[in-house]
């Protein structure tokens, strides 16, 4: 496992933390299946009954280490994917939706592209007061991924989630929570505290009741996996254009993209 990805297990909970926090816990190929592997292996671990899911520093995950996202061909989500993809981030995914456990996320910092919608498969959210959320994906050349084109607009209605993903802005916690992303938004101190002792609770609740809830909840998954490799062959094919190819040159040379000449 990579040193950037902490597993910690007591009481009953797993915590697992992104410590990548000099590079806002952007995710490379290697932390992806480092966390894969630690919610696969909680699975069989009697002693885990619940997941929390947090970030290091002053932030959840910045998304997708754009260095490591062109050099290494990292992203792809396409055609193997969603089960059984060699890709590290198909791999993260499936390990996600797999998890029969209570799997929380704990907010504590900045929230952009993949560290929003990994959100879509958590059962509950908690964020920190100030936390700044984005979906950049039209913004780098790409299309939505993870599922969200299809949980997004189900969650929140269509137009609000057309507004999110066509203009890429940032929005706050709160925002998050009135559009049903974010189930309660705590204070940064008290972040942390909160969601264990909601953890805590679950813990102590008859774990084939939860396990079985939460399968039931998310029952008739094949139409989502069906849009999620539609996603990845889409997110494949938009990174080969040259529009994503000028929208992550710029990203990484810091300028405004030009887009002028495409149509």
């Amino acid at each position: 496992m990579t040193t950037h990805i902490e597993d910690i297990r007591e009481n009953h909970i797993q915590t697992i933390r992104l410590n990548r926090a000099d590079k806002k816990n952007a995710l490379t190929g290697d932390m992806y299946l480092s966390i894969a592997e630690a919610l696969r292996s909680a699975q069989s671990d009697k002693g885990v009954r619940v997941t929390v899911l947090t970030g290091s520093g002053d932030s959840f995950t910045a998304g997708n280490d754009i260095g490591d996202f062109i050099v290494t061909s990292n992203a792809p989500r396409g055609e193997k994917s969603i089960t059984q993809g060699p890709a590290p981030f198909p791999v993260f995914l499936s390990a996600l939706m797999a998890a029969e456990k209570p799997v929380i996320a704990a907010v504590n910092g900045m929230a952009v592209g993949v560290g929003v919608t990994m959100l879509m498969h958590c059962d509950l959210v908690y964020a920190a007061a100030g936390v700044r959320f984005s979906m950049p994906f039209v913004n780098l050349g790409a299309v939505p991924e993870a599922g969200s084109s299809v949980l997004m607009p189900q969650m929140m209605g269509r137009q609000r989630a057309m507004e999110l993903f066509l203009l890429g802005e940032p929005f706050s916690a709160e925002t998050a929570k009135d559009l049903g992303i974010v189930n309660g938004v705590f204070s940064a101190e008290r972040l942390l505290p909160e969601v264990m002792a909601v953890a805590a609770r679950l813990a102590a609740k008859p774990p084939g009741a939860l396990r079985e809830t939460k399968r039931l909840v998310r029952q008739n998954g094949a139409a989502l996996e069906a849009a999620i490799r539609e996603e990845g062959r889409t997110f494949d094919a938009q990174l080969r254009t040259p529009e994503s190819k000028e929208a992550l040159r710029a990203f990484t040379e810091r300028r405004p993209p030009d887009f002028s000449k495409f149509e």
